[in-house]
């Protein structure tokens, strides 16, 4: 149970000291219904993003049709479209990070897919090339904000056991939303049923209903606990965890085993920027170099040449335009399998070993497409295929850096982390990737799209050995015995530790780390 120095009440008391429970509560929980609703509530947005995406890159040929309703080439949109998209998500991203450790997760994923529905439902109207751009924009706008705010829930109210597992296949279920995408855009694009201004409209129309229904079922997904506690709300915190045993022991049958011990916080309202940059760059130098290699990786593979591949399927294999979305949705199992399969992996052998083991072999495994390719030995299945295993071990990979960053620092800079390395990261590969490699992939220059091939595997590669050296040994342990809270405050101290001089958790980078 919860203990604190201020009298209780709703009202936040930065100033208050309260001792709890709640970390080792939520940790020591058996999987339960609970859990499940906590997974598809925050889990299903990432199939949304997925539908998303992939619609925009399956139908960019057609949209670059004359008929279409819009001006506008298929460069422009796997280009300038695809990096508007990744800079809004960065801006996003930033912006709605700041908010979630201020005013809490619930608040926040509620508000970022608000934004991502209204701006995706006003790409469906597009009637000129700068409305298009525009709300491209706002939705990645919106999306940005989703991965901060619900890669902090989703680490937050997960036990510490199943927390690796989780968190890669929730970020791999982009890829159920990518085969849904793959498949719909097939049918939108047949013109004998839909006219060629119509059927791209209806595809990002049925984003906007899938979301409202994910939104429903977000509602009754709770605020973190640990959120909750250190800004004030002990009480309410100590109160939904009671509900949450309650609920689990009638689930089992059985009493739970006792918490396995107790923190102490000097609660605060919110965390100034300042002390985040002192935190992510004095005190943890190299999970900083991790986290951002990590992303920047994933974000030049997936950004600059994986969304580019249906350009690629028709520039080299000359696959009609109505017909890529079966060669994506095969490359998309390849992605969602990744993280199903493996997954449980980074819980058991360990994150040091599957986070390089995975960057490394996807990325040797492209040099070795690149050189198929540039051989001329591939057709269009047999460079799907490729594909599919490359994407195999990279979507685990690429997830993984999420995971990462969301549980090597402190609780009260992690959906600032989150926003931090994704925006940096993503900016690197995800708005020059795309710029650079819409160049080389449609250049019909076999030598070319096989160097975007070759860079999007040497950064797969180089992530790796960082990981191979740097990755934190985090697999079943609390969050907060990764990365000391800011607020904790120590035996024989009245005040939270210095986040600068805190000998708890050092940046090392190792087990200690």
């Amino acid at each position: 149970m919860t203990a604190e120095s201020s009298s209780p009440g709703p009202a936040p008391a930065p100033t208050g000291t309260v001792t709890t429970a709640v970390p080792a509560r939520l940790d020591r929980l058996p999987w339960s219904r609970w859990h499940w609703m906590i997974v598809i509530g925050l889990g299903t947005v990432w199939i949304l993003d997925g539908l998303e995406v992939t619609i925009v890159g399956n139908v960019a040929g057609r949209i670059a049709e004359e008929g279409s309703g819009l001006d506008i080439s298929a460069a422009q949109i796997t280009g300038l479209a695809a990096a508007l998209y990744v800079a809004g998500a960065c801006s996003g991203a930033l912006f709605f990070g700041w908010l979630t450790d201020r005013y809490g997760r619930k608040k926040l994923f509620i508000a970022t897919l608000a934004v991502y529905l209204a701006a995706t439902a006003l790409t469906a109207l597009s009637f000129e090339s700068w409305w298009f751009f525009l709300f491209r924009f706002l939705t990645g706008f919106g999306i940005g904000g989703e991965y901060a705010a619900i890669n902090s829930a989703i680490d937050e109210l997960i036990p510490s056991q199943y927390r690796g597992r989780v968190d890669l296949i929730i970020n791999g279920s982009y890829w159920l939303g990518a085969i849904g995408g793959s498949l719909l855009s097939i049918v939108m694009l047949d013109t004998d049923i839909f006219a060629k201004d119509l059927g791209w409209r209806l595809s990002f129309a049925m984003g906007v209903v899938l979301g409202l229904v994910i939104l429903l079922v977000r509602r009754h997904v709770p605020e973190s606990p640990r959120w909750q506690f250190i800004h004030g709300h002990g009480e309410k915190a100590d109160a939904l965890v009671t509900s949450v045993e309650r609920e689990i022991e009638q689930e089992k049958g059985e009493k739970l085993p006792p918490p396995a011990g107790e923190i102490t916080i000097h609660q605060r309202k919110s965390i100034g920027f300042g002390l985040i940059a002192k935190t992510v760059f004095r005190r943890y130098p190299r999970r900083t170099v991790l986290g951002l290699s990590l992303f920047i990786g994933q974000a030049f593979l997936y950004n600059a040449i994986t969304f580019g591949f249906g350009t690629i399927l028709i520039t080299f294999f000359d696959v009609p335009t109505g017909s890529t979305g079966y060669y994506f949705a095969v490359i998309a199992a390849g992605n969602f399998c990744g993280p199903l399969l493996l997954g449980p992996l980074f819980d058991t052998v360990g994150r040091r070993i599957m986070i390089s083991g995975t960057y490394l072999l996807s990325g040797i495994l492209l040099f070795a497409t690149a050189w198929l390719f540039d051989r001329g030995s591939l057709t269009a299945a047999t460079m799907t295929a490729c594909w599919c295993v490359v994407l195999f071990f990279a979507s685990a990979g690429a997830s993984s850096a999420y995971l990462t960053v969301s549980e090597i620092f402190p609780m009260e800079t992690r959906a600032m982390a989150i926003a931090f390395f994704y925006a940096l990261g993503t900016a690197a590969g995800g708005i020059s990737g795309p710029l650079l490699f819409a160049d080389l992939t449609e250049s019909g220059v076999v030598a070319d799209t096989a160097l975007a091939f070759r860079i999007g595997a040497g950064l797969m590669c180089a992530a790796g050995l960082v990981a191979a050296f740097l990755a934190v040994k985090a697999e079943r342990r609390s969050l907060e015995d990764i990365a000391e809270p800011l607020s904790a405050v120590r035996a024989g101290s009245a005040k939270p530790a210095d986040p600068a001089n805190s000998p708890g958790t050092s940046g090392s980078g190792t087990a200690s780390a």
